[in-house]
């Protein structure tokens, strides 16, 4: 049998190929499905509000279900979780193709798909990220990761949004059909990753004992890891604020699109793939942008730079390639952001507890995403369809100018060692 270090000699090795050519099929068709709910929704209701519930409801399972889900990440074989929870996802996705292709949609079953393929993905991406380090030398993380977000970039960003509005154009029902075909290869291609012990589940250390503790202590032995660790901590609070500074606005785009922009539904997904072009690019560079500006300045940068995109957007944008162009700002940072923010993470959260605080970091990072798509959907049924932009972009500034004094205390690299 071929083990992992001698995969390692020839490069980032077959396991990670295999993760990274099932994560990049299933962004992929995640990309198309997000491009359709909201366009589905749109033919059902004109209401800002009920518009906004839609990505709220893709995101909540972060906020409601993330440290669960870590604590089975930590638990069970990682792969095994991975083809179980696509399984899962590919039979939402399936019955509520059929009725839509049978003409019996209402709202709430939109809701519930983009919440039930969500809940999938925290155990899916929990799994897929806890296992890079397995798979791949500590000196290639940054390789490793910028490729995947590159991928992430590509599928659920740019070609995906495209290919499911043309879809959705099509036939409506089409992008469903599509998400589940490619969640079907990713099943089958995560079924190829092996190791020389034929799983990936964590063996726990040996202070904890071989009785299993509750779940609550499980839980709150990756959010206390986190809180303490002054690094992991500040990068999530800023990751948090720029997600639910964007989701303010990206909650209504579908609406922006349509009313400010004048696009129509095919021109929507063009629209949505064209303002991920940065981040696309960001991916590419990603790797060489952090090893040359380090951690400290990448987070500053990236801050600043993300916040005064969103305010001249709401200020400027009213024409689509001015709204592309300045989104291509945050998007860039975002990949950046990304590749730098995973890569610290895997170097300094202990394996035995990766799940954990991955999934206490994405409970934070992530649960923000739901409550800015409900701040967005209110903001904007108020104030108008590009308030959101504006304010949003505002409170990401002035959290990132509060962080400021923190942040010029730390290294410009960090490099640190594994904590038990």
């Amino acid at each position: 049998m071929v083990t992992v270090r001698q995969e390692e000699k020839r490069g980032l090795g077959r396991n990670f190929h295999y993760l990274l050519s099932a994560y990049s099929i299933q962004t992929l068709g995640e990309g198309v499905v997000i491009a359709a709910l909201p366009l589905l929704a749109s033919k059902l209701t004109d209401d800002p509000r009920l518009i906004s519930w839609v990505p709220l409801a893709t995101e909540l399972p972060w906020l409601l279900l993330a440290l669960v889900g870590g604590v089975i990440v930590d638990r069970y074989d990682r792969r095994l979780l991975m083809i179980g929870a696509q399984t899962i996802q590919t039979l939402l996705l399936v019955t509520v193709a059929l009725v839509v292709t049978l003409g019996g949609t209402q709202i709430w079953m939109i809701y519930i798909l983009a919440f039930g393929l969500c809940a999938g993905d925290i155990i899916f991406m929990g799994s897929s990220r806890a296992l890079i380090p397995t798979v791949v030398r500590g000196a290639d993380l940054e390789t490793a990761n910028g490729r995947n977000v590159t991928a992430e970039t590509l599928g659920r960003m740019f070609l995906g949004p495209a290919l499911g509005s043309a879809l959705f154009v099509l036939f409506v029902p089409l992008p469903l059909w599509t998400n589940a075909v490619t969640y079907v290869v990713s099943i089958v291609l995560i079924s190829r990753i092996r190791n020389a012990a034929g799983h990936f589940r964590v063996v726990p250390a040996s202070t904890e004992g071989s009785e299993r503790r509750g779940v609550v202590a499980e839980m709150m032995e990756g959010v206390r890891w986190l809180a303490r660790h002054r690094v992991l901590r500040i990068v999530v609070l800023l990751a948090a604020t720029s997600n639910f500074s964007v989701f303010m606005a990206q909650s209504i785009t579908v609406l922006f699109a349509r009313d400010v922009l004048g696009v129509g539904d095919a021109g929507y997904g063009i629209l949505v793939a064209a303002m991920a072009i940065g981040g696309v690019v960001g991916g590419l560079v990603s790797r060489r942008v952090v090893a040359h500006f380090g951690t400290r300045s990448v987070v500053i940068g990236v801050s600043v730079a993300s916040a005064l995109s969103l305010v001249a957007i709401g200020l400027f944008g009213r024409q689509p390639v001015v709204v592309v162009a300045l989104f291509g700002v945050w998007s860039a940072g975002l990949s950046v952001w990304n590749v730098m923010a995973q890569s610290l993470s895997q170097r300094l959260v202990p394996n035995r507890l990766m799940g954990r605080v991955g999934s206490a970091t994405r409970m934070i990072a992530f649960g923000a995403l739901p409550l800015g798509a409900l701040a967005g959907g209110l903001v904007a049924a108020a104030y108008g369809l590009t308030a959101p932009w504006v304010i949003g972009g505002i409170v990401h500034l002035t959290v990132a100018l509060l962080t400021l004094p923190a942040l010029l205390r730390w290294p410009s690299v960090i490099e640190a060692p594994q904590e038990s």
